[in-house]
């Protein structure tokens, strides 16, 4: 595989396969105009959090997302690594650890105190690499509550 670089995303169109292959991969059925207006509130790090982009050759091959958050429980500004997607072609290639390192970068960079992150307990391919990095698999159980749609004001 080619060298493996990472930046902050300037445009959307080329993450958007990837973004809805996370979600096929997750079980979820994209919808690419509901991708489209979310994922575009991460285009350059703003005041949400940012959307992180690895290319190999020139290809985009894979994305992770970052939202800045807080830790009551520690006292300190966090970064939440949400969602970090590769493709399966460069799967084992080194690009979710180059961008499991961007992600660290842009969190020191924020002052952030941990990077944060979650992944299915059977994703094995994740979590070896997870483990490899020196991560703390946590024992937190996460509930999700879902909620009937509003009108967003801003």
């Amino acid at each position: 595989m080619p060298d493996v670089t990472t930046r902050v995303a300037t445009e959307l169109e080329p993450l958007l396969p990837l973004i809805a292959g996370y979600q096929r991969f997750y079980g979820a059925t994209p919808d690419e105009a509901r991708n489209r207006a979310f994922f575009s509130r991460l285009i350059g790090a703003n005041e949400i959090g940012t959307l992180l982009e690895a290319r190999a050759g020139g290809e985009v091959v894979g994305f992770a997302t970052l939202y800045w958050s807080r830790s009551s429980v520690s006292a300190r500004d966090v970064v939440l690594l949400n969602d970090l997607f590769v493709i399966p072609e460069a799967r084992s290639g080194g690009v979710g650890r180059a961008l499991i390192a961007a992600a660290a970068e842009v969190a020191r960079e924020r002052g952030a105190g941990a990077l944060n992150w979650v992944t299915h307990p059977d994703n094995s391919a994740a979590r070896r690499l997870y483990d490899s990095l020196g991560a703390t698999a946590e024992t937190w159980v996460e509930y999700t509550l879902e909620l009937e749609a509003r009108e967003v004001r801003r």
